[in-house]
Order: structure tokens, then C-alpha cells, then sequence
């Protein structure tokens, strides 16, 4: 399905493609498909359809809104609002095979300010992904992309003392394969992230040296099913990270492992989801900073109420990198809770919210975040539709090390184009 659809916390539109069902999938003790999530649903009157080519589908579609901000730079004084106007433009092709699947994409997004045109920024994605059949109940997928991108002044790592936008790169890799044999699955990933920080001038003047903050991350993992029923299965996982900075100075290379237990399942036509829970830890080369470990929990539910309303309840607790001068990393607690509603065919409500506390290891240094959004979506047909979108954040930061504290407030009206 493509479909102009909305999300709660940005005025921005998402492109769903249609989830085609593998014939190798079909009588699969791990399908979760029973439900459809309002944003998934089949829309057929409001869906692109696209440019045949050959054995591929194209997707263009361009995307025009306009944001009031309050407090642009994030800061608890001297708070600076302004207007910031967006184009995105992108495209997707999608090929349209009964087995294998080759897809590539591609957008920009140009942001310019009103006012402070200091924050103008350009953004680059680029990508490609697939997915190999190699017989029933087993594929191999991979992607890889490239992302030109601008850290958000409200992000808990981006600095201070920065008087223009940090921008970086992103090549990001992925390897995944999948092996199914009847009440036992197992999957095996790889993933690559390489991160490498542009420098950016700080409130002095001077140039603010990012150098220190690029790197590269490999994560790597199993995970072994079970299916107790159709509509159960319990699983075991280990995710293996290692971490290498560019610069020995930085002094945060480090090697890591979450290991966790969970279950996921589909319970009728009402509730569906995945839990996990273990134990995380990451080691650091250098001695002066100690391990950090402990409680490891993701967790992503949805609750269907009815079959015109979604709610989705999102958990995590993870180990981050840090940029605070003196800390290896922290340990993030995130959770959220989402609510989509079909009013009517063409029109969906959207709301959430959200609290995270971030511990900051050998500093002293905590994080709180609130964040709040609502927003309305109104398809006015296959090729137009309109998004109205209000989004709130505090931060609260404490400590003798601490960071910004900032309430955010952001109203925002967006239309987009597809064919």
C-alpha cells in the first residue's frame, strides 16, 4: 500500500509500501499478521500507483511544510522562535517479483529558516535493500545506505557550545538470514555503522572539533524461536557490538553484548507483541572508565481496541554513546505510548507520549525528557494529502556536568504530492 499517512510527532508524511506476503511464509508458525494497524490498513481510493517500469514500480513523491518553533536553539535562556520551511523530495522503486525483491530510494530534505539562517541545513538519504528466496522457510536480506544529516539541537548529545548544527555522514550496512524449520526459527544479522562528524564553529567563534565523535560500530547476533503455538513463540538472543572511535584520544573503543529471553505472540484479534528481558554489558578499552551493565528490556506492543483504533506501547532500556566530556556512555530508559484513530476513511488521529531519563556513567550527569504530540491527517486522494501536527519536549538535566534543560513547543502543516 502506498499511502499518505502521518505520524504523531512530526508533520511529515510516511510512505508505506505494501507488505507482499512470501508464498514461502505461508503457513508460517511465525506470521503476526492477523491484525492491521490504522496505518497499515489498505486504503485503496488514497494510495499512490505509481509508474510501471518493466518489472518495477516508482514511487515519486515531494512533500512541502512549514514549522513555528519557539525555541529553535534548545536553551533554557534567551529562547529564539522562528519559522522553518521544508521540501522533501524522494523517490522509490520497488520491484514487482512473485519471489526475490530489489528495492532502491532516495530523498533530500532542504530546511531553511525565516530568521536565523545559521540553522539552514540540506539533508541526503540514499539506499538500496533486497531480499533473496532460497527455499521455503529461508531468505537472506541486506541493505545498504547513506545518509547526509543534521543533529537536532533538542538531541541529548549535541553540544553545547556549537553555534551552527553539527552535521554528519552515516553508511550504514545490513545483513540478515533467516532459517526456518517448522516450530524453530533461527536468525542471524550483521550490521555496520560508520559515523565520521563534520567540525562546526562554537559560540566563540572558533572552530568546535568533532573528529573525536567519529567511528565505527559492528553489531552482531543470534536469535533462536520456538513456537509453543501458531500464535506464541519464545526466544533466546545474544547481540555482540564492538565500537572503534578514529581517534585513540577519544578513548571509548569498546566491545559489548545484550543478552536477552523473550516472547512474541498475536492473542486473537486484540493484542499482539514482542518482550524481551536480560542483561547488558560494555566493556571499555581504557581503564579509567568502568563497565557499564545491567537490565536489558525492549518491548513493543499493540493493543486493537477496535478495529478503527491502534494503540502501541514502546519500552527499551540500552547503553548509548556519550559525548559528554568525561562519561564512556549512558544508559537510556525510554518509554512511550501511541494512539491512531480512523475518524473516517481519509482521516486519522494521531497521538503520544513519552519519558525518558538518561544516567550519565562517571559524571555526574541525568537526563529527562517528556515529549507529547498530536496530530491530524486528511487524504484528500491518491495524490494529495495534508498533515496539521503539534509536538511538545522538555528536557530536565541536573548535575554538577549537566546539560541543556529546554521546553520546546512545535506547530507544523504539511502537504504532500504523490503519483
Amino acid at each position: 500500500m502506498k499511502l499518505l499517512t502521518s505520524a504523531a510527532t512530526a508533520a511529515l508524511f510516511v510512505l508505506v509500501v505494501p507488505q507482499v506476503v512470501n508464498a514461502q511464509d505461508l503457513g508460517s508458525n511465525f506470521r503476526r499478521d492477523r491484525n492491521v494497524t490504522v496505518r497499515d490498513r489498505p486504503r485503496p481510493d488514497y494510495e499512490a500507483k505509481g509508474i510501471k517500469s518493466g518489472g518495477f514500480t516508482v514511487y515519486p513523491r515531494v512533500t512541502g511544510s512549514v514549522e513555528r518553533n519557539d525555541n529553535i536553539y534548545a536553551t533554557s535562556v534567551a529562547e529564539k522562535d522562528d519559522t522553518i520551511w521544508r521540501v522533501k523530495p524522494e523517490v522509490a522503486v520497488r520491484s514487482n517479483w512473485s519471489r526475490h525483491a530489489l528495492n532502491a530510494y532516495a530523498s533530500a530534505t532542504i530546511n531553511r529558516y525565516a530568521d536565523f539562517d545559521t540553522e539552514n541545513t540540506e539533508e541526503y538519504t540514499i539506499g538500496i535493500d533486497g531480499r533473496a528466496d532460497i527455499v521455503r522457510g529461508s531468505n537472506l536480506t541486506g541493505a545498504v545506505q547513506y545518509q547526509k544529516l543534521t543533529e537536532p539541537r533538542t538531541s541529548p548529545t549535541s553540544p553545547l557550545a556549537a553555534a551552527t548544527p553539527v552535521e554528519y555522514s552515516l553508511v550504514t550496512a545490513r545483513l540478515v538470514g533467516i532459517k526456518e524449520f517448522n516450530r524453530v526459527r533461527l536468525t542471524a544479522r550483521l550490521n555496520d555503522r560508520d559515523y565520521n562528524y563534520d567540525d562546526t564553529r562554537n559560540i566563540a567563534g572558533g572552530v568546535l572539533d568533532q573528529d573525536v565523535r567519529d567511528r565505527n560500530e559492528i553489531y552482531y547476533g543470534l536469535k533462536a524461536e520456538y513456537a509453543v503455538s501458531p500464535d506464541t513463540a519464545v526466544f533466546g538472543s545474544i547481540l555482540g557490538n564492538t565500537k572503534n572511535y578514529d581517534l585513540a584520544t577519544s578513548g571509548r573503543d569498546s566491545d559489548g553484548y545484550a543478552a536477552t529471553v523473550g516472547a512474541n505472540f498475536e492473542i486473537s484479534h486484540v493484542l499482539r507483541g514482542e518482550i524481551e528481558v536480560g542483561y547488558m554489558d560494555q566493556s571499555y578499552d581504557l581503564p579509567i572508565y568502568d563497565d557499564i551493565n545491567g537490565l536489558s528490556t525492549k518491548a513493543e506492543v499493540e493493543w486493537f481496541p477496535t478495529q478503527l483504533t491502534t494503540v502501541t506501547f514502546d519500552g527499551s532500556r540500552t547503553i548509548e554513546e556519550a559525548v559528554a566530556t568525561g562519561s564512556q556512555g549512558y544508559i537510556s530508559n525510554n518509554v512511550s505510548a501511541a494512539v491512531d484513530h480512523e475518524l473516517l476513511r481519509n482521516v486519522l488521529l494521531s497521538a503520544q507520549a513519552s519519558y525518558g531519563k538518561d544516567d550519565y556513567q562517571s559524571i555526574d550527569r541525568n537526563d529527562k525528557r517528556t515529549g507529547a504530540g498530536a496530530s491530524v491527517t486528511y487524504l484528500l486522494n491518491r495524490n494529495v494529502g495534508v498533515v496539521f501536527a503539534y509536538t511538545y519536549l522538555k528536557q530536565d538535566s541536573s548535575g554538577a556536568q549537566r546539560g541543556s534543560s529546554f521546553t520546546d513547543n512545535k506547530l507544523a502543516a504539511s502537504i504532500a504530492l504523490q503519483f
